[in-house]
């Protein structure tokens, strides 16, 4: 099929939803291999006031959920949909919530790279599943490093404000848009598809857009 349909999505690297949203569609895009998305990722920060070397995970869940109790409340249905997903995210080994902004920057300079996705899927491995410090200089460059980047390079640039306020005002003009929450995907520039949609879900989108595509190429 040579006719593709943009498929931007908002997400943050510390999503669980995002993970399992992106979960979801990789499933269904391995059921329709001749699918037509071209996928785009874009910044939206979780927590944009986090401080920039981020802080303690137990008191910011706390905090933000109202102690131990509300968090583990908050965070019961992310364990058995994430479980029903065929993922197993590693609550116990993040020490740290951390600031997503140069996350997001690495995830810029991949898509120079035509590497995006890749550094996507690297940075929710390194955090859900390995329980990496994923707003650390070091484990960012490591984290290139494995997806074919340039570690010395991309260390450079993280220790530079390359960037930074671009993140930023994407961020910004996500949010102006409406956005309030993510995963959000954004089919064809028109539709908003909010949350980690089942595959079934993605399936049937899928499919009627290359119905659609094959009745315009016949007219």
């Amino acid at each position: 099929m040579t006719q593709t349909v943009k498929l931007d999505i908002l997400s943050d690297p510390i999503c669980p939803w995002c993970y399992i949203g992106k979960t979801h569609l990789d499933t269904a895009l391995a059921s329709i291999p001749d699918h037509p998305f071209s996928i785009e990722w874009h910044p939206f920060q979780l927590n944009p006031d986090m401080p920039a070397d981020g802080m303690d995970r137990r008191a910011y869940l706390e905090a933000k959920f109202g102690g131990r109790e509300g968090a583990a409340r908050a965070y019961a249905p992310i364990v058995e949909h994430a479980e029903k997903a065929g993922l197993s995210i590693a609550f116990d080994r993040m020490e740290r919530t951390p600031n997503t902004l140069d996350a997001h920057r690495l995830i810029h300079w991949a898509g120079i790279e035509g590497k995006q996705t890749e550094a996507v899927d690297a940075l929710f491995e390194a955090y859900f599943v390995e329980g990496r410090d994923i707003g650390n200089h070091e484990v960012l460059a490591d984290i290139a490093d494995a997806i074919g980047m340039d570690a010395a390079v991309v260390l450079k640039l993280l220790a530079s404000d390359a960037d930074r306020d671009a993140i930023a005002d994407r961020d910004a003009h996500s949010r102006k848009m409406g956005v309030t929450s993510v995963p959000t995907f954004i089919v064809a520039n028109q539709h908003a598809v909010p949350g980690a949609q089942q595959p079934e879900l993605w399936e049937k989108v899928i499919r009627e857009i290359m119905s659609q595509i094959e009745g315009n190429s016949a007219e």
